[in-house]
């Protein structure tokens, strides 16, 4: 795996992070982690998108995004654990995996200019 591949990764972990923070933000200190985790996750997934083609890097960002939301849910927050609700995230985190294979390696370079 390369280092853009590794932003999309570290910016879907981040993902997770703000959208519990929106949810569950009360106090000044809240708020700004999750603006910061908001900025950190998008921040990485803008320079990844530079070099690997945008319409996958999406599909990936929001789809571990989702499916790290869920599970966070389930893990710590109390959400009711339903078989037809993993067996859903497992479908999507393959054709998130199938995408990202089919991807490949092949970075990108643009021209400046």
């Amino acid at each position: 795996m390369n280092t853009n591949w590794l932003k999309v990764f570290v910016a879907a972990l981040f993902e997770v992070l703000w959208v519990i923070g929106l949810k569950y933000a009360e106090g000044f200190w809240d708020w700004t982690g999750t603006v910061i985790a908001i900025i950190i996750s998008f921040y990485l997934m803008i320079m990844a998108g530079k070099k690997l083609p945008v319409g996958t890097v999406y599909a990936v960002f929001v789809g571990l995004g989702t499916a790290g939301t869920v599970i966070s849910e389930i893990m710590f927050f109390g959400e009711p654990f339903k078989f037809s609700k993993i067996l859903l995230i497992v479908l999507l985190l393959t054709g998130v995996i199938g995408l990202k294979l089919v991807t490949g390696e092949n970075v990108k370079e643009r021209a400046d200019g």
